[in-house]
């Protein structure tokens, strides 16, 4: 038996040896089955590349999988996942605000059985207001969208089974949610609450625009749901400016407007057309992003150039 445990690498040169010595290390020595640890290097622009290549030429339980840019943390996820070759993968952020000593505890959720064993963030040590708010609001409009598999908190600290990742990598999408992904596949699932600490150094590299680019790219990719929103808001305004304009009708034309509202039919025009102009702008914003999805699919580009010149003991 073998586990697997890939880490995405981006700039983390600050604080990814002391995470690695005094936090993955340890737990790592513990495990009772042989382990890899698959460092995905996602086109750093500091000394990360350097630091992994070391760890992984003093030890050959370490590959280095090295992009040829940055494509993203979900395609690093991807091609460690794919690189990966144990019974179990594990996979977790590199900066210490998941904590390795809770991988006993996955794998003793897939021992008894469960295929994917999900960490939750259960509580925070110190984050601030709004990025706890927007991760709330998140999962709430995930939720109000149809998406009902992806449980509140989740996070891609989480062990796969080898039958779901060789599912996992029969995936072709380009823009993927790795745990959308996963929750959707179906499954046994399995939960674990942890405590999501800070990071030991250097600042997060999801910046709001990412994180709202992963937003739109986790409603986009998982549901039709504003397709089907917008179309049935369109018929609400078709159906009450219908009211509306049978009301005008009669109270200004037939009834010789007795309680003076003074419409006129230019002012009636110009609040429907500029209504629906504004809800045709939206419908057909909403629609391209999911054209741009398919425009993107449709190009056939591969998901990940692997730089294999500064990649270290990977497979053939």
């Amino acid at each position: 038996m073998k586990l697997s445990f890939v880490i995405p690498i981006y700039n983390e040169e600050k604080g990814f040896l002391k995470f690695y010595d005094s936090l993955l290390l340890p737990e790592l020595q513990k495990i009772k089955y042989d382990y890899e640890l698959i460092l995905v290097n996602d086109g750093s622009k500091d000394k990360s590349l350097e630091i992994i290549q070391k760890l992984a030429e003093d030890d050959k339980h370490i590959k280095v999988l090295a992009f040829s840019r940055n494509f993203g943390k979900e395609v690093a996820l991807t091609a460690g996942i794919r690189e990966a070759e144990g019974d179990a993968i594990v996979t977790m952020d590199a900066d210490g605000q998941q904590p390795p000593s809770l991988i006993h505890e996955f794998i003793k959720k897939w021992e008894d059985g469960g295929e994917i064993v999900i960490g939750v963030r259960g509580k925070y040590e110190k984050h601030g207001l709004i990025a706890k708010a927007g991760s709330k609001l998140f999962y709430k409009m995930l939720g109000g969208m149809g998406v009902k598999d992806t449980v509140p908190g989740s996070t891609d600290y989480r062990l796969i089974d080898r039958v779901v990742a060789d599912e996992y990598n029969k995936l072709t999408e380009h823009g993927r949610i790795t745990r959308g992904l996963m929750d959707w596949m179906g499954f046994k699932k399995v939960y674990i609450d942890y405590v999501y600490g800070n990071r030991l150094a250097g600042k997060p590299s999801y910046d709001f625009k990412k994180l709202f680019g992963l937003a739109i790219d986790s409603f986009v990719s998982l549901s039709t749901t504003p397709l089907v929103l917008f179309g049935w808001i369109g018929v609400l305004i078709t159906i009450a400016s219908f009211i509306l304009g049978v009301f005008v009708i009669i109270e200004e034309f037939i009834m010789g407007d007795p309680i003076h509202l003074n419409w006129t039919g230019t002012t009636c025009l110009s609040i429907f057309i500029s209504f629906l102009i504004g809800l045709v702008l939206i419908s057909q914003a909403i629609t391209a992003l999911y054209i741009s999805h398919i425009h993107a699919e449709a190009q056939g580009r591969p998901l990940y150039i692997v730089d294999r010149k500064n990649s270290r003991n990977l497979k053939k």
